[in-house]
């Protein structure tokens, strides 16, 4: 295995230019090892001038073809992605895993759709998509106007509750679900020999993670380390952020979830209320990118989670 790829500077490839719409021809790419390239998202907010790139989409080339990890935000987007994949290997893409349903991970299905590749979730993930994939496509266009030009709700076409094992000739790649995380039906990717880990939305870098309304902490605590205690790492691509270690990805998914909890927790076995949550001194985290949008909120919708065990 080679990690010399790892923490280098991104490969910008021939042909990295605007198309008439905003979207670039060609995402840059990170080779993380020989086998495995990743275009790393905006540590920020989906937003028109990211074009909703602000996850990580990865491959993984293989004696079979190419496996995709997540299916981007938009049809064009996705379009550009492929573009990327083809300007390193000319083998087909044949599977997309979709890390969660939301939609910078399965919105861009359309596209693959249309090639003919068909994508593979969690079922949990694959429910929510079912019922929520129209409002996730309507937030989307109206965030990313002429750009969400051609994406439509493709609902992932295979599912499965614990593991699916994809065996590509010379590589097998693992699709583990540990429980619930930030999102429902997130998964992880392993590949054995390479041990490498695409954690998905189970571990952010860079960022400050997200608390949704929907979002059980402490069993996303229980599933981040039910992944760290089967799996062994050399190498982690987060949901968000550069490729790194499990150690920065432990110390600010894990360690910022468990900091927020006991914050909150003694806030509620003093008698203290949302307001005292909201003004918990998060200071530590300050330097993750989305820390003013998200720290407050985060504290609030903890504090509302978990005062429900209190009274």
């Amino acid at each position: 295995m080679n990690f010399r790829g790892l923490f280098l500077a991104l490969l910008v490839l021939p042909g990295f230019v605007a198309a008439d719409n905003g979207i670039p021809e060609q995402l840059e790419l990170t080779r993380v090892t020989d086998r495995v390239y990743s275009a790393i998202g905006a540590t920020a907010p989906g937003t028109y001038e990211n074009h909703g790139h602000n996850n990580n989409l990865s491959f993984i080339i293989t004696q079979e073809g190419v496996v995709v990890f997540n299916g981007g935000d938009n049809y064009l987007l996705a379009k550009a992605f492929h573009n990327s994949v083809r300007s390193i290997t000319d083998k087909d893409v044949k599977y997309v895993v979709n890390e969660n349903a939301q939609g910078h991970s399965m919105l861009g299905n359309s596209y693959w759709r249309d090639q003919g590749v068909p994508a593979i979730a969690q079922n949990e993930a694959i429910e929510e998509f079912r019922h929520e994939g129209e409002a996730k496509l309507a937030s989307m266009q109206r965030r990313n106007k002429d750009k969400a030009k051609g994406t439509y709700v493709a609902v992932p076409d295979i599912g499965f509750e614990d593991r699916y094992d994809l065996d590509m000739g010379d590589v097998k790649i693992e699709l583990h679900y540990f429980g619930p995380g930030h999102a429902p039906g997130d998964l992880a990717l392993w590949i054995p020999e390479e041990k490498l880990l695409i954690t998905g939305d189970l571990g952010f870098h860079q960022r400050l993670l997200a608390v949704f309304e929907d979002t059980d902490t402490g069993s996303w605590v229980e599933s981040f380390d039910k992944m760290t205690a089967q799996l062994d790492p050399e190498v982690v691509i987060p949901g968000h952020g550069d490729p790194t270690t499990i150690d920065v990805v432990t110390k600010e998914t894990r360690g910022y979830l468990v900091f927020l909890r006991n914050a909150v927790i003694e806030i509620l076995e003093q008698g203290g209320g949302l307001d005292d949550a909201y003004n918990i001194d998060q200071s530590q985290w300050s330097y993750l990118d989305t820390f003013e949008e998200l720290a407050a909120k985060n504290a609030g919708r903890v504090y509302q989670d978990l005062e429900f065990e209190y009274f």
